[in-house]
């Protein structure tokens, strides 16, 4: 069997799928933010319960969490000390010179990882080409050790100057200080190898800082997954839509940030590909958060930069714009007199005010259930109904009357607000980008997603929105297909007319003869291997570089043309303007190592007899028509090869479909559902 977990701010979602009787069964729970394995544990074993299932046959177990990510954004992280090259202690305190307000002269720096009290500096230099200009004074590096001993630290980050070319002072320096120390050391070389030392210190102290976290976590998780009856270690799901063993995840939780949004990518990316739809924008809406992402040919679309916190943070991530809307999301009325939704949200605990744990503000879930588009007696989740009352109560309160209008004005404004919000975010990253959303299929999940995706494909004139079977818990349903990833990078800076090619293949091989040594130990067999070779390019001058994936096998003199005429039309694409004759320069070599892992098998539903009836009938509320008498459908009632016209709400356990007037929603083969304008 094939077990996902997946946490999120507001539910944990858990999938099993049973292979022989290719049945997929879904749960979720609360999550529990204080302690998220409590939630990961009573989930997994309730499941099982309801599935009937014997944890002993769990096969694949892999886990999208949010454990790096929570103790990155609130500052809950280890003791960390930084120990960095003689004359360079303040890096993280002086940064760049951007402001993160441009035109606010009172914006205030998040404050620095490590305050200036764990910084400390050791003599040693080394030029930029790698080469030492002063040995490292190991009698100083003794004394440090000494001196962090008694502090007390739990964990240890080094960055020196130029490591990323010579490595050779860090891994002195480590080798000292793991003698002295019983806490992790984490050097910049292994972390990132590449050139900004800023962006290189600020990703080096993270990592270092969440290491222990990370650690006792994943204990705990083996421990509960043992007491359970599960034998199989724990997969962890990284920020680029790969899994990892545990012991990579301890080494590298910087790998972790986005774990969960990136297990609901790779969910879309395969369904996208059984629907036959390669070009995606992938639309994740659960109850603390909405995150939207770009799949382009089938394949994620991945960056090398992001920020976290304030703090820039440089690892392979999926690309994902987060934003503060999800169903939990609070309304409120701005000083201007404006309706504004998030970034605050009411969480798990105690929830939007329809969930009857007390909450007093109005969310955007309110709104939805106010608009009739929720169904009281079916909620999502370990939840025993919605208070409509409780509802209506807090957005009249909160937002009708501060704004002097009715309320369906006012939940209907919220909704408007969400809708705003996310059709902003889907146009940075697709037409800010140069991809045009016309040409992309809207995929949609996660709790709430479906509730929205109609109204945002057509203010986007994209053709076609997919609900996955699987919607709320399609980032748990993701982890089932993910492969193995391993990510290399080092700084190599060439420019054009004098590139080293045998120095590049050197590192080509380096690379990939580490990556097999880590996929044998996940267990991946070297005929199911593949690499992706890609370099940094620029042109020479410029502050930032582009991507370009290179043939899997040695370079030579000869493929530049080919590479330089790909860069050219990549740099157009992306920015609007190209210049052949401009010289490139290398900034850095790339490697993606793949490792292919057996998968579940789904096959197509076959033909359901009938044609589905609806459950009920309810009053719901739509922008073009107003309220109107709609019929509701049970999602399990709804199958292939059945077609339904709006208007019409299809309610499942996991997520609700909102089908607005005049949109035709098609359910395909494998049980997804296709929705278009008529």
């Amino acid at each position: 069997m094939y077990l996902g977990v997946d946490t999120g701010g507001t539910f944990t979602d858990v999938v099993l799928f049973d292979p022989p009787t290719q049945r997929l069964f879904s749960h979720k729970v609360s999550s529990t933010p204080n302690d998220p394995a409590l939630a990961v544990f009573k989930a997994v074993e309730q499941l099982l319960q309801r599935a009937v299932g014997e944890p002993s046959h769990v096969e694949h177990l892999v886990h999208g969490t949010t454990v790096a990510t929570n103790a990155a954004l609130q500052g809950r992280w280890a003791k960390t000390a930084l120990v960095t090259t003689q004359g360079f202690r303040d890096v993280l305190e002086i940064g760049r010179q951007d402001r993160p307000e441009l035109f606010n002269f009172f914006t205030q720096r998040p404050a620095p990882l490590v305050p200036r009290d764990l910084r400390f500096e050791v003599p040693e230099r080394l030029d930029y080409r790698g080469r030492i200009l002063r040995p490292l004074d190991l009698g100083a590096a003794a004394k440090l050790a000494e001196r962090l001993r008694q502090l007390e630290v739990e964990s240890v980050a080094v960055v020196l100057l130029f490591s990323y070319v010579n490595p050779v002072h860090e891994l002195k320096l480590k080798a000292l200080l793991e003698r002295a120390l019983d806490v992790p050391v984490v050097l910049s070389y292994h972390t990132l190898p590449e050139f900004r030392e800023y962006e290189r210190t600020s990703t080096t102290a993270l990592n270092a800082a969440l290491v222990p976290v990370v650690s006792d976590y994943l204990k705990v998780l083996d421990g509960g997954a043992q007491t359970l009856g599960i034998k199989r270690p724990w997969r962890i799901m990284q920020s680029n839509a790969g899994t990892t063993n545990a012991s990579g995840a301890r080494s590298l939780p910087i790998t972790l940030l986005l774990s969960g949004p990136a297990g609901g990518v790779e969910g879309a990316r395969f369904v996208g590909q059984q629907t036959g739809y390669p070009n995606l924008i992938t639309l994740d809406m659960g109850g603390t958060s909405c995150d939207v992402s770009l799949v382009r040919g089938g394949i994620p679309t991945l960056t090398s930069e992001g920020r976290v916190a304030g703090h820039p943070v440089r690892a392979a991530m999926v690309d994902i714009h987060t934003l503060g809307a999800g169903g939990g999301s609070v309304a409120w009325v701005d000083a201007g007199g404006g309706l504004r939704l998030g970034p605050k949200s009411a969480g798990a605990q105690p929830g939007p005010a329809c969930y009857g744990r007390g909450g007093r503000q109005a969310t955007l879930s309110d709104a939805q259930l106010v608009l009739g588009r929720l169904n009281p007696q079916a909620p999502l989740g370990d939840l025993t109904g919605l208070d409509a009352e409780a509802a209506r109560a807090c957005i009249l309160e909160r937002v009708a009357e501060p704004l002097d209008v009715s309320l369906e004005d006012a939940a209907w404004g919220i909704v408007a607000v969400a809708n705003a919000q996310m059709e902003r975010a889907i146009r940075l990253i697709s037409v800010e980008r140069g991809h045009d959303p016309r040409q992309c299929a809207l995929l949609a999940f996660g709790g709430a997603g479906p509730l929205h995706a109609p109204e945002l494909a057509e203010r986007l004139r994209m053709p076609t929105v997919i609900v996955p079977h699987a919607a709320g818990v399609l980032s748990a349903f993701g982890l089932l297909g993910a492969d193995v990833k391993h990510a290399f990078v080092k700084t190599d800076l060439q420019r054009q007319g004098a590139f080293d090619w045998e120095r590049i293949n050197r590192t080509y091989d380096g690379f990939r003869a580490e990556a097999g040594r880590r996929l044998r130990q996940d267990g991946v067999e070297p005929q199911r291997t593949t690499f992706r070779p890609s370099m940094d390019l620029r042109y020479r001058g410029q502050s930032f570089e582009l991507e370009l994936f290179v043939p899997e096998r040695a370079l030579a003199a000869e493929d530049f043309a080919d590479i330089a005429a790909r860069f050219h039309r990549e740099h157009l694409r992306a920015y609007g303007h190209a210049d052949p004759q401009e010289p490139l320069e290398l900034v850095s070599v790339r490697l993606q190592a793949l490792g292919a892992l057996s998968k579940p098998n789904f096959l197509p539903q076959p033909p359901a007899k009938g044609v589905p009836s609806p459950a009920g009938r309810r009053r719901v509320y739509f922008e073009a028509v107003g309220w109107c008498d709609c019929p509701y459908y049970a999602r399990e009632n709804v199958s292939y090869p059945a077609q339904l016209e709006g208007p019409a709400v299809v309610e499942g356990a996991d997520a609700t479909v909102v089908l607005p007037p005049a949109w035709r929603l098609r359910v395909e083969r494998y049980g997804h559902a296709l929705l278009q304008k008529i």
